[in-house]
């Protein structure tokens, strides 16, 4: 599995401002929606139970948010650059600057999971962090996020 099977270009953004958690769910759940054809309030009020279940800030500025949604057909990435960090109250207390969002079938099982390792992996390159912090270009972000995976083994 890559990062390149998980995320589709059209599913990376830059936003500029973003106040709340709750607010940046309610924008992952329209990406969903506009990008891979999910209910968007399904996806919300996925996000938002998970997240109840234990913050999934993983530090150093990062968040990757998951959830099973029904709607769902195979584990799906969505990727937020945001230009002003978000408290998201991380296990470091840092505010976060990068989301990876994964949405996955509710049969997903070990799928799943590989994905959350994978995106994991790809994240805790601090090279790779600070190309996504230095480029504010979706097409960029995605390159980033696709071509460094690919010469890594999944």
């Amino acid at each position: 599995m890559q990062v390149a099977n998980i995320l589709k270009l059209d599913a990376v953004k830059v936003i500029a401002s973003c106040t709340s958690k709750k607010r940046l769910f309610h924008d992952l759940g329209e990406l969903a929606h506009t990008c891979y054809g999910l209910n968007a309030t399904e996806v919300i009020d996925a996000l938002i139970e998970r997240e109840g279940l234990g913050p999934t800030g993983v530090g150093h500025g990062i968040a990757l948010p998951h959830a099973r949604i029904p709607g769902a057909t195979k584990v799906q990435g969505i990727f937020l650059r945001l230009e002003k960090p978000l408290n998201f109250d991380s296990v470091d207390r840092q505010p976060v600057d990068l989301v990876f969002c994964l949405i996955a079938p509710e049969s997903a099982g070990v799928d799943h999971l590989k994905a959350l390792a994978l995106v994991s992996r790809t994240l805790r390159d601090e090279a790779i962090c600070a190309k996504l912090r230095a480029n504010s270009d979706a097409a960029t972000l995605h390159t980033i996020l696709t071509a460094e995976q690919s010469s890594q083994a999944a």
